[in-house]
C-alpha cells in the first residue's frame, strides 16, 4: 500500500530506490593484481599456478594439470590398486629430474627396497636419494612429518595404507610450507573418501609399458578421459625392439595361421573330457 503524507505525492517503497545495477562485476575494467588474478579460480576452467610447480616427464600428463605439472607446495594423492612399482614408474622422471638437480628425494616406507642399479638407469643419484625404512602406520606418518618439516627434500614419496583424514589435513598444511611436491601413495580403495589433498590421481599398468592414469581430482573442471602414459625402464630403452614394444600381441596367436589336420585333431584330442572303460 503506497504511503502518502500531507502535502505529498502518493510514493510507492520502490520508487525512491536506485535502479538496480546489472552485472556490476562485469562493469569493472581494472585488471586484478598478479597475485589475487593467479589465486582466482573459475570452476569452468583448469586452474592456474598459485605456486611452482615441476615437469612430470609426461607431456599428456603436464597439459591436463593445472600449472603443466605437479604441484608444489602441495600434497598429491595417488591411488593404486596394489603397492608395487606402477607408482614409482610414475614418479620416476620427477625424481631424476630432482636429484640431476642436486636436491634430495625422500622414499619413507616403499614397498620393495631401491634397486639402486635400476634407478641409476633412470637417471636417479643414488647420493641424492633418502630412503627410511620404516613399517608400522605410525612410523610411517612420522617419519613423513619429520621430513616435510625440515623442507631439506625436493620431493617427498611416502607409501601411507593407513592414515587418518585428520592427519592428511596436517600432512597438507605442512606440505604448503615445503619447497617441492609431497606425494602419498595410498590404496585405491580410499577413493571414495574425501580429502585434503589438492591434487589425487589414480594409476596401474596398462598394455604395452603403459600406465593408465585418472585424474579424480584437480584444481579445474573434472577430466572424464583416462591418459594412456608410456614409460619404458631406463635399461630397457635401449634394448626395445618394434616387437617387444607391442608385447601383448605376442600373447594371441593370429586368426592367419594354419594349423595341420594331425595338429588340430591332438588339441581336440587333448581337451575332450576323459571317459571310464567299463
Amino acid at each position: 500500500m503506497p504511503f502518502t503524507s500531507p502535502g505529498s505525492e502518493t510514493r510507492s517503497p520502490s520508487s525512491s530506490l536506485p535502479p538496480p545495477v546489472q552485472n556490476a562485476v562485469g562493469d569493472v575494467h581494472e585488471r586484478l593484481p598478479a597475485q589475487v588474478e593467479a589465486a582466482l579460480w573459475r570452476g569452468h576452467e583448469l586452474g592456474g599456478p598459485v605456486a611452482e610447480t615441476v615437469s612430470t616427464g609426461f607431456d599428456a600428463l603436464n597439459a591436463v594439470l593445472p600449472g603443466g605439472g605437479w604441484p608444489c607446495g602441495s600434497l598429491t594423492e595417488i591411488l593404486v590398486p596394489q603397492f608395487s612399482v606402477v607408482e614409482l614408474r610414475l614418479l620416476l622422471p620427477v625424481m631424476g629430474a630432482l636429484t640431476t638437480a642436486g636436491r634430495a628425494v625422500a622414499l619413507v616406507g616403499p614397498p620393495m627396497d631401491p634397486h639402486v642399479p635400476g634407478l641409476r638407469h633412470d637417471g636417479i643419484g643414488e647420493r641424492h636419494l633418502i630412503w627410511a625404512d620404516v613399517d608400522t602406520p605410525k612410523d610411517r606418518l612420522w617419519s613423513t612429518e619429520q621430513l616435510v618439516r625440515s623442507r631439506k627434500c625436493g620431493a617427498v614419496v611416502a607409501w601411507l595404507p593407513h592414515v587418518r583424514a585428520e592427519n592428511v589435513r596436517r600432512l597438507q598444511v605442512l606440505a604448503s610450507q615445503c619447497a617441492g611436491p609431497v606425494f602419498l601413495c595410498r590404496p585405491d580403495s580410499v577413493g571414495r573418501d574425501a580429502s585434503a589433498a589438492s591434487l589425487r590421481l589414480r594409476a596401474r599398468y596398462a598394455t604395452d609399458w603403459q600406465i593408465a592414469v585418472d585424474v579424480l581430482k584437480r584444481k579445474g573442471a573434472p577430466l572424464e578421459e583416462q591418459l594412456q602414459l608410456l614409460s619404458f625402464p631406463g635399461g630397457v630403452t635401449k634394448i626395445m625392439t618394434p616387437r617387444l614394444r607391442h608385447y601383448s600381441r605376442l600373447r594371441h596367436r593370429p586368426s592367419h595361421v594354419v594349423v595341420s589336420t594331425a595338429a588340430a585333431a591332438v588339441h581336440e584330442r587333448s581337451e575332450a573330457p576323459a571317459t571310464s572303460e567299463h
